[in-house]
């Protein structure tokens, strides 16, 4: 059962204000320690984004923050590939509820666990707040 998610005054604030710059619905905001990822509804990412980024620049600067909009998918795999976005996924490989993401190479892997693994643990807890997974993990790539 997925927790029900709860905004404070804050965030519905910041939320408002991207609909409003966008022009686009959006399903969810996280915040993080160094960004806000914005998830909008499926189709949507195009005008979140705007014409060459146009509208994260501009959230950029409102929220002095870095922005990451990603889109949501109703397929876990699908959405795990939209949240490593702008970075390359050879596989996603799920058993028992563990999900490991195959980097395509050995950089990939390291931004996609980041420092202390804080990003894989962030896109970890952002998958959790829509699907009952166990963990997500990092592989190696292949060969």
């Amino acid at each position: 059962m997925m927790s029900k998610i709860i905004y404070d005054s804050t965030s519905m604030k910041i939320m408002s204000s991207f609909e409003m710059i966008t022009k686009s619905r959006l399903k969810d905001l996280v915040v993080g320690d160094e960004v806000l990822l914005f998830i909008v509804n499926p189709g949507e990412i195009g005008r979140a984004v705007g014409a060459k980024g146009v509208n994260v620049k501009k959230l950029e600067r409102i929220f002095k923050k870095k922005i990451k909009i990603v889109e949501f998918a109703s397929e876990l795999v699908s959405f795990i590939k939209n949240l490593a976005y702008p970075l390359k996924v050879a596989d996603i490989i799920e058993e028992d509820g563990i999900f490991t993401i195959i980097p395509v190479d050995s950089k990939t892997r390291s931004i996609l666990i980041g420092k202390n693994a804080c990003n894989l643990r962030f896109n970890e807890s952002v998958i959790k707040r829509y699907f009952p997974i166990k963990e997500l993990r990092v592989g190696k790539k292949n060969g």
